[in-house]
């Protein structure tokens, strides 16, 4: 916030483009130090209550969730041919007792 604050006006938003933040973030901070909570504050981007994931981890979950949406796509396509398969059976025994 110090370095924000000592920016010119005009550098201001190269200031939080730099450090990847909005404005709102400079209110907020702005109004916790009033408040003095400015202590109590984290990173949410970096903090220890919330750790970085690893790519593996990332890739793992990504694939867990599209194994899970592809078996839910799965099991219309499963019933459906389960009940061919039966209208099938059914089709050849009637076909069969009429001959």
């Amino acid at each position: 916030m110090a370095e924000y604050d000592a920016a010119p006006k005009n550098e201001k938003g190269a200031v939080l483009r730099r450090e990847r933040l909005y404005h709102s973030h400079v209110k907020e901070w702005r109004a916790a130090r009033y408040a003095g909570a400015l202590e109590k504050l984290t990173d949410r981007r970096s903090s220890p209550s919330r750790p970085k994931k690893s790519a593996a981890e990332t890739a793992n979950e990504k694939l867990r969730r599209e194994n899970e949406r592809l078996k839910r796509d799965l099991a219309p396509n499963k019933a459906a041919l389960e009940v061919m398969g039966k209208a099938s059976a059914l089709l050849e025994t009637i076909s069969e007792s009429a001959d």
